[in-house]
């Protein structure tokens, strides 16, 4: 008889349950809790990520189909559709929040690399919007007839893992989550052109880190001195100042413009940064980079339920986004410890159809036993997320 267990049970050892359960105690999750435990709720809505469920009913039709499999897979004895419910509905968002936070910490560390060697972390920071119904979704009210929330986003560009996450309804301006970043002396950030907010780029100057940000085309200044040569792409490299008063009293300090043209598609971008002494090409790379973020929500959105939610209260679908957040870190740690020849999209595809066999969890993903699951799926994915 073979005696591996489930490979979702394989799955959850690389989790910390003890330090799970002290983020439980500490916000008493468990309080007259007799059978689904927090715990149990983690792993069922992780499960649904896993297997791509699309509805709430669809998970509960998925975990029934296995019930004589419920409690060695970690999820409890049973788990209802009235059950699952009313705990995302109930239970504190900031269990599995600060859970995620960990995971974060966690892939960061192991995933850490120093490709642009600034001497330090190179984040760029953009949002995504979720389109709801409003209808169903009223507490996130965005347009007329239309509902949404936004993950605000400050994404490792180096280690290719989200560094920190803001949930708000859609109605909410990209800047105005840019007061919530939490700033790294010597660390680099990156954003486009709705960020042009001269406050909070302020307070990153002050700090002793850098910005690069993508100017708007109407901003005023006057040229303080520039340089005579430039690098080939480079049209333009100044230190500048404002001339608008508001804009000069926030943000007092002079600033450097790098006028950029991409030789391959001719587009010309400026860029604003208070980095003076990297050259305009790293500039210009660094802006360039700010695209894994883009790549990053394409992915989530396309591999994980963000979209369609299990839940219509806004606890239930912080804790659905969250948990989709733990999924994805978890994946990325296993395929890192394990060393795995995978991209995390295959690990994805390969687990999704594979939780519930017995089967030791490396056997899986030895490619002498299956064949590719870009060929048997068909895709073309990018290469942003081969760890």
């Amino acid at each position: 008889m073979h005696k591996d267990p489930f490979v979702f049970a394989q799955l959850v050892q690389f989790m910390n349950r003890s330090k799970f359960n002290r983020m439980v105690a500490k916000y008493d999750g468990d309080k007259y809790v007799k059978s689904f435990s927090c715990w149990n709720q983690l792993l069922t809505m992780m499960f649904g990520q896993l297997t791509n469920r699309e509805s709430l009913r669809d998970l509960i039709v998925a975990t029934e189909a296995h019930s004589g499999k419920l409690y060695h897979l970690g999820m409890g004895k049973s788990v209802t559709r009235s059950n699952l419910s009313k705990v995302n509905e109930q239970r504190n968002y900031r269990i599995f929040e600060e859970f995620a936070y960990f995971m974060i910490a966690q892939a960061r560390s192991k995933r850490q690399t120093d490709i642009f060697k600034l001497g330090g972390n190179v984040y760029a920071f953009d949002s995504t919007t979720i389109d709801l119904c409003l209808a169903v979704f009223d507490w996130a009210k965005f347009r007329r007839n239309k509902g949404g929330v936004k993950v605000h986003t400050l994404y490792d560009i180096e280690a290719q893992v989200p560094a920190f996450l803001h949930i708000t309804t859609a109605s909410v301006h990209d800047s105005k989550a840019m007061p919530e970043i939490p700033l790294e002396a010597e660390a680099y950030y990156i954003f486009d052109r709705g960020y042009n907010d001269f406050a909070n780029l302020f307070r990153i100057h002050t700090i002793g880190a850098c910005f690069v940000v993508r100017a708007k085309s109407n901003l005023k200044y006057r040229v303080v001195s520039w340089k005579r040569r430039l690098p080939k792409g480079v049209l333009s490299d100044s230190i500048i100042e404002f001339t608008v008063y508001k804009s000069a009293k926030v943000y007092p300090e002079k600033l450097r413009r790098v006028v950029y043209q991409d030789e391959v598609t001719g587009v010309i971008y400026t860029y604003l940064t208070n980095d003076l002494e990297s050259s305009a090409l790293v500039i210009a790379n660094l802006y360039k980079n700010r695209w894994s973020v883009e790549l990053f929500f394409k992915w989530i959105k396309q591999h994980l339920k963000i979209k369609k939610f299990w839940g219509t209260s806004e606890n239930a679908v912080r804790i659905q986004i969250y948990c989709a957040i733990i999924t994805y870190c978890l994946v990325a740690i296993m395929q890192h410890d394990m060393r795995l020849e995978r991209s995390v999209y295959e690990v994805l595809q390969i687990l999704g159809i594979s939780l519930t066999d017995k089967t030791h969890i490396r056997d899986l993903f030895d490619k002498k036993n299956i064949n590719d699951v870009k060929v048997l799926y068909g895709s073309s994915e990018p290469n942003l997320f081969n760890f």
